[in-house]
């Protein structure tokens, strides 16, 4: 997590007591906890820690307390964050959440470009880096133009990857989806048109696309209220059909308008069930199981026979006619 803050500083003056400066909601600064004072008093006014006398000297304030110079450096002085070293009544200070810096020290770990009345990351680990590197270092980076996408930029995120919000666009039309439905084809995203003018399933009948649902019958698709009976329109769907000329018949319509009649009972000819076997000779058809003698009942399919005008004989009773 980063905080972006711009720091300041301010020089120690001799009439000031310690100083701060808030440069945004995130970061306070300040010089430290000390500034110099002049003593002009004509008691006596020594230093909390060594007893030295203040009187004409610079001093400053720890506490409410006064400390000279020397014994601020070497007991009261914050530590840097960066050399470790104390940072001394003479040097400027900068802080940033408890923590503290020579002017000098407060450089972007990454550059070393001086940070001091700059834009500045925080990062969780303490590192303190430049706007520029903290981006670099710890922002995610666009699946499509593979830049760096800064806090706060408009973005789309999909499976844990992010893309800026301009470059995630549409595999096909290159146009951005924004905010708007799409759908995907392994790694590649589609605007619904997109997607639908080149994957999706166009109806054998109409043409138009299957959006959802559907049959499939003879590797085409169709939609279901498409898929009828050519001739009452019923839905065909999980029923009993017969194609015929590239037209599909319910049974019923089968038997009565397409089927033709059997010469020997003169039922219709479905296929369905018995009777699927037939037997055509000239301009006549059959059952196979009609296509018997007339007058011995005996089956002349695949067999030598007779007709005597719309009836059968086996040879041998043709010829007792």
């Amino acid at each position: 997590m980063f905080l972006s803050s711009v720091i300041h500083q301010r020089k120690r003056r001799p009439s000031l007591i310690t100083a701060a400066d808030s440069c945004d909601s995130h970061c306070s600064v300040r010089t430290g906890p000390r500034s110099y004072l002049s003593s002009t008093m004509s008691e006596r006014f020594d230093c909390f820690y060594c007893r030295e006398n203040l009187q004409g000297k610079k001093y400053a304030k720890k506490d409410d307390k006064p400390v000279c110079v020397r014994c601020f450096d070497k007991i009261c002085a914050n530590t840097c964050a960066e050399c470790r070293k104390p940072i001394g009544a003479d040097a400027k200070e900068l802080t940033h959440k408890n923590r503290h810096w020579h002017e000098g020290c407060f450089c972007c770990a990454k550059c070393y470009k001086p940070l001091a009345n700059e834009p500045f990351a925080a990062k969780d680990d303490g590192k303190i880096m430049c706007g520029k590197c903290g981006d670099r270092d710890g922002s995610p980076r666009c699946q499509g133009c593979y830049k760096v996408i800064t806090p706060g930029a408009k973005n789309v995120e999909y499976k844990h990857k992010v893309w800026h919000e301009e470059c995630f666009i549409c595999s096909e039309c290159k146009q951005p989806i924004g905010s708007q439905s799409f759908l995907t084809k392994g790694e590649e995203m589609y605007c619904t048109a997109c997607h639908e003018k080149k994957f999706a399933k166009h109806c054998a009948r109409c043409k138009e696309v299957i959006s959802s649902g559907g049959i499939n019958y003879q590797n085409q698709p169709w939609h279901s209220e498409c898929f009828v009976c050519n001739t009452c329109k019923k839905p065909l769907a999980g029923t009993r059909f017969t194609a015929h000329e590239d037209q599909f018949y319910c049974v019923n319509c089968y038997k009565s308008d397409v089927a033709k009649k059997c010469s020997g009972c003169q039922n219709p000819i479905t296929g369905f069930g018995k009777g699927t076997n037939v037997v055509n000779y000239e301009d006549k058809t059959w059952h196979e199981y009609c296509f018997n003698c007339k007058k011995c009942s005996l089956s002349m399919a695949h067999k030598r026979f007779v007709i005597n005008g719309n009836d059968i004989y086996c040879p041998d009773c043709a010829k007792k006619l």
